[in-house]
């Protein structure tokens, strides 16, 4: 485990996920929004960042963590010699967006540009949750169970999936 994506709908705590594996596993964190975003929300241009992702992906260990762009994601799962697919109910991805959100009045959610629009990103992230649910879920589905036979795949479809991950991570790093 040396190049570790972690990816999924939004709203499934990827952030929390890759923070917490970064602590266990030493890995350096590569958060996508904060290089996809300046403060305050702005975009950087698209070219900056897949200049930025390309030179993340070059390097020999890593946890990234988010979605960046579609063109990008596809690379990054290549890349990576361990797959995190965070695959929880569409219901789950909507309730954890909406817990984000309200914490997010008193912290500033995981992952998040310094002074990002909360209620905007919310707004789109209700979208998001379902566009990705639509489109992309089934090409990860796809995707993660072709890339069993060569890479270590945990693909997390409830909380009792995530809370063995753990258990399983903990016991690998004792």
């Amino acid at each position: 485990m040396k190049r570790v994506a972690v990816f999924g709908n939004t709203g499934g705590g990827k952030s929390t996920l890759s923070k917490r594996l970064a602590q266990t596993t030493a890995l350096p964190l590569v958060v996508l929004d904060l290089l996809q975003y300046k403060p305050g929300g702005e975009k950087v241009p698209d070219e900056e960042y897949k200049t930025a992702h390309a030179k993340i992906l070059q390097q020999e260990r890593w946890i990234i963590d988010g979605f960046g762009s579609l063109d990008t994601v596809w690379k990054r799962l290549e890349a990576a010699d361990t797959l995190v697919y965070l695959d929880l109910p569409v219901l789950q991805h909507y309730f954890w967006v909406t817990k984000r959100f309200i914490k997010g009045f008193w912290v500033a959610p995981e992952g998040y540009p310094q002074n990002s629009p909360l209620v905007k990103s919310t707004l789109n992230s209700y979208y998001i949750v379902w566009l990705c649910h639509r489109k992309l879920t089934p090409k990860y589905r796809d995707y993660v169970e072709k890339a069993k036979s060569t890479k270590q795949v945990f693909h997390l479809q409830s909380i009792g999936d995530i809370n063995e991950f753990w258990r399983s991570i903990t016991m690998t790093s004792k």
